[in-house]
């Protein structure tokens, strides 16, 4: 299994365009760092982020688990042209030579896809303590370590997307196009949602609950935005008659369906491996 991972980590590490957006994307991850200097001074108006509890405990593995997801593009690229290079560079063929089975090649892909997911699961965690015990008005140990299900909820929500993303390098063979399907693909589960939600069940649940078993919605529903939970915003919300009754919490309904989906991702990848001629 090292020697799978250790491949894999030096193919990507001797690609120059893999490094410098592997090395980015961690970069852009500490910069949540600097929401807490963000402040904003209009007349009267007066916003310092920090003081607004986005980095109270538990409220910030929230924010910062969803912040972080959005930054998951940059490694997308990285895994799709992790794929593409295989057939450029006629290593895919190569390691199959040297004694590589197929099996062996999809589980060495996926591994990295783990890896990656929890290197950034770890990373947020060590973060979240940081601004946490820097800036939170809470910081006793039963309030820190609450809500946590937030981290396995990003591990899940990032290793389903890779593997999403690893399945499309296999499918398409061209890291452009496979990015070119997921976002064709993004677009038509907003469509689709929004005819099943507004058009064809406008006065049910019944749209929502079909939805919710899209791979992509899926995805997004493990973690929903955080900022209508702060405090602040339900105030400004109740003041002006509004009534949020929305559910933040991480449902493992919802990692089951992720979980299938990325089972189903690695499983059609070998498939397609398996009965494709190199």
């Amino acid at each position: 299994m090292n020697r799978l991972i250790s491949i894999e980590l030096q193919k990507i590490w001797k690609n120059k365009a893999s490094r410098v957006l592997t090395l980015t994307y961690f970069i852009l991850l500490s910069f949540i760092a600097l929401i807490a200097s963000i402040k904003f001074d209009i007349g009267p108006f007066k916003f310092h982020f920090a003081e607004m509890g986005i980095f109270n405990f538990p409220y910030i593995w929230h924010f910062n688990t969803y912040v972080a997801a959005l930054l998951k593009f940059f490694l997308a690229i990285v895994i799709v042209s992790m794929m593409a290079n295989e057939y450029s560079y006629g290593t895919l063929k190569q390691n199959l030579i040297d004694g590589l089975s197929k099996q062996e090649f999809i589980l060495s892909k996926f591994l990295t896809v783990v890896l990656f997911a929890l290197i950034s699961t770890i990373f947020v965690f060590v973060m979240s303590l940081i601004l946490g015990f820097s800036f939170s008005s809470y910081t006793e140990l039963d309030v820190v370590f609450m809500d946590l299900d937030y981290l396995l909820a990003f591990f899940v929500k990032l290793t389903a997307f890779f593997s999403f993303c690893l399945f499309l390098g296999i499918l398409v063979k061209r890291s452009a196009f496979a990015l070119g399907f997921l976002l064709v693909w993004s677009i038509f589960e907003g469509i689709l949602k929004g005819l099943l939600v507004f058009q064809i069940f406008p006065n049910s649940n019944i749209g929502n609950y079909i939805t919710q078993f899209f791979p992509l919605e899926a995805m997004s529903n493990l973690i929903v935005e955080p900022i209508t939970r702060l405090s602040v915003i339900k105030s400004i919300g109740s003041s002006m008659g509004v009534e949020n009754i929305k559910d933040y919490s991480v449902h493992y309904v919802s990692i089951l369906i992720v979980l299938v989906w990325t089972f189903l991702f690695i499983y059609f990848s070998y498939k397609l491996l398996k009965n494709r001629d190199l």
